[in-house]
């Protein structure tokens, strides 16, 4: 049976190997952008981010704890801002599935673990990133029920 909980450092070249295969998704919908294949952050930087409570990533291991699928989180509060309200946002930086294992509702149980740790924690709400070349990401996280917050729109010269 697959279980939720915290990276650990034994996780890092099961996650490294996730990034590759989400980096390749961008890659592949925009190689004008993203190189491939490629990881957003190092094993050192991943050690750092695991070990720190704001930046909390929680990964879905199987029996034998292989690594299935993670959430990537980081803990926003605007305390004092002129501008904003002061309430804690939990952000997804980053979702990722193993392409071996998707369509088997990681991904749902993952997004329903960060949903629930964010509550407990006292979180107002969730908010992620997708980029629109990522159809099936989209479409996924509709269907978890998450509506545009805001829009980033570009034009290439």
């Amino acid at each position: 049976m697959a279980t939720i909980r915290r990276a650990l450092e034994k996780d890092i070249p099961d996650v490294l190997r996730l990034l590759v295969q989400v980096n390749m998704v961008h890659h592949n919908g925009r190689p004008d952008l993203f190189k491939g294949p490629a990881t957003k952050y190092s094993a050192d930087e991943l050690s750092g981010i695991f070990a720190d409570d704001a930046t909390p990533v929680f990964v879905m291991a199987d029996d034998d704890d292989r690594v299935l699928g993670y959430a990537f989180c980081i803990l926003k509060q605007f305390v004092g801002s002129q501008l904003m309200t002061d309430i804690r946002t939990m952000y997804i930086d980053d979702l990722c599935v193993d392409e071996a294992v998707r369509g088997q509702h990681v991904g749902r149980s993952l997004y329903g673990y960060v949903l629930d740790y964010a509550r407990s924690i006292g979180c107002y709400n969730v908010t992620l990133n997708v980029w629109t070349c990522n159809e099936s990401a989209m479409r996924f996280y509709e269907k978890c029920g998450l509506v545009p917050q805001k829009i980033g729109m570009e034009q290439i010269l």
